[in-house]
């Protein structure tokens, strides 16, 4: 039988792809983090990582064990909240971008919060970067964000597309493309100036809105295109990942930052709620101008 601490250990290195990192979440010393991977691989038979002085990489078995210890670690959750039932009520602080606060995440957030007695949630809404100095401040437990390039931290989710998203009315190849963008700091308006950059087209912002609604709202009135992550796309607006004037975008990489040195309860919710998240969020769809009929 695996031990959960060995298991959860796995898990964040998995996750974070560092001893050091993981160590900082789980509030334990490197050499912790070491012990524990070595007294799994003896239980496991096998090594899990393969390690060099800079990379830390999953083995086959390490893949294959990964999937199990996640269920094992949200069972683990889900006894402790049945046998301790509502007497020990826990709050969650969670941070998240208005992309995904504006379209399927509090459905999905309400569905979890529903299946846990006691376990409330709140959410606060901005950016990543500023959301990631809130938790600095100790002000956030966790944070879902995302990045279009890999070399910040986070854990892992998963990616999806980035897309140009546009109303009905062309663009006009004679002026420069008009681009309605979320403030700076923002991956997604990094990644499209890039783009256009890298293509040397010329282009103008028009408008600059904290708020999805605003920016799809220019699209749609045909006044800008705004570059998005695909499940956050209105049904009413065309979407590209690059045609003869817009460059193609890069995917966009989901991340969860979790406050280090949590209490195991919470913790241990943190990683239900990350779950819950990555399996029920929207599957996403082909770009609605270029689907078949």
């Amino acid at each position: 039988m695996f031990d959960i601490v060995l298991l959860r250990t796995f898990e964040t290195v998995a996750c974070l792809s560092s001893f050091t990192k993981a160590g900082q979440q789980l509030n334990l010393t490197q050499s912790a983090v070491s012990a524990h991977i070595r007294r799994l691989e003896e239980q496991a038979g096998t090594a899990l990582f393969e390690r060099s002085t800079r990379t830390v990489a999953l083995t086959p078995q390490g893949q294959a064990l990964l999937g199990h210890a996640r269920a094992i670690l949200r069972l683990s959750e889900e006894a402790r909240t049945l046998m301790r039932g509502s007497s020990n009520a826990l709050h969650l602080r969670i941070g998240a971008s208005d992309d995904l606060t504006s379209t399927w995440l509090p459905a999905v957030l309400r569905k979890f919060q529903d299946s846990r007695t006691a376990r409330t949630l709140e959410v606060h809404i901005s950016n990543t970067a500023v959301l990631l100095d809130s938790m600095d401040k100790g002000e956030l437990d966790l944070i879902v964000g995302c990045r279009c390039r890999g070399e910040q931290p986070g854990m892992h989710l998963w990616n999806e597309p980035l897309r140009w998203v546009l109303g009905r009315t062309p663009l006009d190849a004679e002026t420069p493309i008009p681009i309605a963008v979320f403030p700076e700091p923002c991956p997604y308006r990094d990644a499209a100036l890039a783009a256009l950059a890298a293509q040397n087209c010329t282009w103008r912002i028009t408008s600059v809105s904290p708020s999805l609604g605003s920016l799809t709202a220019m699209a749609a009135a045909g006044l800008a295109v705004t570059p998005l992550n695909a499940s956050s796309i209105p049904a009413n607006l065309q979407s590209s990942p690059g045609n003869a004037q817009l460059p193609p975008l890069p995917d966009v990489e989901f991340v969860a930052h979790v406050r280090p040195g949590l209490p195991e309860e919470t913790m241990l919710l943190t990683r239900a709620v990350i779950e819950w998240i990555t399996a029920n969020r929207p599957q996403v769809a082909a770009p609605r101008h270029l689907r078949k009929t």
